[in-house]
């Protein structure tokens, strides 16, 4: 490794005359070298080092790497709009990496969440210097893969990370009582309201937010549509090295922009998913430890995915697998040709009707011939079903839920203790006949392994926001990689909310936002399964990596 120069800080100009501040950190040798950058909103100094290795450790491996500060954020110039200059600064901002003094003219970017949204929109002006980028935990389409997920906005993620941003930009003002205000509410997120409304910190101290505007569309329109990168990636083509975790709230993104590049691309294209959260990436998620295999090794592998497209070094990249995924139980990587797109294996429901009171009541089977009484819960908004770690709640992960499950309003079905290891990756879905008093709900599927000693942890879960009578719902659940352990089960467990990781639906079809949680309405809800509404989980079921 080379010795790194003292860190300097340099500035640009956006072609509208704004300037932008970096920190460049130089290898202390002779020579041309390529440049990593980093684009990102929380204050340069910080560099992503929540996940990443400190940029001297990159620039030690042979690289220039700067870190700017965007559009009105850190000592940066201009004003700070959600994603909306990306494209121009990003454009530009490669433009002037790659003519720094000692740059070889090519750029590499990195970084995940808002750090890997500025990788794609700079992508999206195809800027010549531009020849790899490592985007980690994004939004494709950010209807779909970051501010709702089923037509249910994400509350908790959407609310967190709104005061977070107000609460810097408080602080780039100079306004200390905002900032306090935030801050604190930052520490404890104020979600004293199960139905989303305008926060009242945010609407007092931030009104131009752009929170605001992501509860007042609340469907998919031309709105998303204009501001989202796949609208803009479409005529673009760059070898990319993907990062995501099972439990990261935006892994639907991280897949959408993998399959759709992989699909098309005449350039690799590299997964890596990882048992990790949004943050930090390391070994225990939640109340499971995943092993010493789990630790981060992105920062290695990025470099080598550097040494390949930005140094033309052959570190054997191409001859290898172009999918790794961590396969929780086994706690090993796989590798695989491509994404899991084989047929899946149904589980059916079947029930005497008790699933909401007796937990060995409810059964998940591989056949079904019979109809069965229907199972019934009743969700009451004044006591909803907790959120509990998955990939939507704070704080994300795996966590023992037997608690939950024996709950009357939630209906639990589980399968025989297995007489074999039970693997599967890949895409994950239920579909679940049922019906309603009231035409506007939610459901709610989590998929959990029962260990033989009865705790539950859960593996992977999904939500539908549902507005219209429609059955058999479909309910799609985040993407994983399992394996259960034989004398283990799989269980299924449903219900009709997941607070404070989705709002309350209050029932009454009206716009979030407009109802009060004292005009919400109980819900009765019956799931029916047997010969003609063949309720179902559907696995991607693999072969043992032995």
């Amino acid at each position: 490794m080379l010795t790194v120069r003292p860190k300097e800080s340099a500035s640009m100009l956006t072609r509208d005359g704004v300037r932008l501040d970096a920190d460049i950190y130089r290898p202390d040798a002779k020579g041309e070298f390529p440049v990593l950058l980093m684009r990102q909103p929380y204050g340069r100094a910080i560099a992503s080092t929540v996940v990443y290795a400190h940029p001297i450790w990159y620039a030690a491996h042979g690289y220039i790497v700067v870190i700017q500060d965007v559009r009105g954020r850190g000592t940066s110039q201009g004003e700070f709009k959600l994603f909306v200059n990306e494209i121009n600064d990003g454009e530009d901002a490669v433009k002037w990496a790659a003519n720094l003094p000692g740059s070889n003219g090519n750029v590499g970017m990195y970084g995940f969440s808002y750090q890997g949204m500025t990788q794609l929109y700079a992508a999206a002006a195809k800027p010549p210097a531009l020849k790899t980028i490592c985007p980690a935990m994004i939004a494709y389409d950010l209807y779909t893969d970051w501010v709702y997920e089923g037509g249910a906005f994400c509350l908790q993620t959407n609310l967190g990370w709104a005061i977070q941003l107000a609460a810097e930009t408080a602080r780039l003002q100079g306004d200390a009582a905002a900032h306090h205000t935030l801050y604190a509410a930052a520490q404890n997120i104020p979600l004293y309201d199960p139905v989303p409304s305008l926060n009242e910190c945010l609407r007092k101290l931030a009104p131009n937010a752009f929170y605001h505007e992501w509860l007042e569309h609340s469907q998919a329109d031309s709105y998303w549509e204009e501001i989202s990168p796949k609208k803009h990636l479409q005529n673009v083509d760059l070898p990319m090295f993907h990062i995501g975790g099972w439990f990261d709230t935006y892994l639907r993104g991280t897949l959408h922009l993998y399959k759709d590049f992989a699909a098309r691309s005449t350039y690799r294209q590299q997964l890596l998913i990882g048992p990790w959260a949004h943050l930090p990436w390391s070994r225990k998620v939640g109340d499971v430890d995943f092993g010493i295999e789990a630790l981060n090794p992105v920062d290695r592998l990025q470099v080598k995915w550097f040494d390949q497209f930005l140094k033309g070094i052959d570190r054997g990249l191409l001859q290898e697998p172009p999918v790794c995924l961590f396969e929780m139980g086994s706690n090993q990587w796989r590798k695989f040709d491509g994404w899991h797109q084989e047929s899946h294996k149904s589980y059916y429901l079947s029930s005497s009707g008790l699933a909401s009171i007796r937990e060995d009541e409810g059964k998940l089977t591989t056949r079904y011939a019979e109809s069965y009484p229907p199972d019934v819960l009743v969700h009451d908004p004044w006591r909803p079903v907790p959120s509990l770690g998955g990939h939507a709640a704070l704080p994300a992960g795996s966590f023992e839920r037997s608690h939950i499950d024996r709950r009357s309003d939630v209906l639990t079905y589980t399968t025989k203790p297995l007489e074999t290891d039970l693997h599967f990756a890949g895409d994950v879905a239920v579909e679940i006949w049922c019906s309603a008093d009231t035409p506007h709900h939610d459901l709610c599927a989590v998929l959990s392994e029962v260990h033989h000693d009865g705790k539950v942890y859960n593996l992977t879960q999904g939500y539908l926001h549902v507005n219209g009578l429609r059955s058999p719902l479909r309910v799609v659940l985040q993407p994983t990689c399992v394996k259960i352990a034989k004398g283990n089960a799989l269980r299924l467990s449903l219900s009709a909310a997941c607070f404070p990781a989705y709002p309350i639906n209050p029932g009454t079809g009206s716009p979030m936002g407009s109802t009060r949680l004292m005009d919400s309405q109980i819900v009765t809800l019956t799931v029916h399964c047997g010969r003609d509404r063949p309720s179902q989980v559907l696995l991607p079921v693999v072969a043992s990596s032995q």
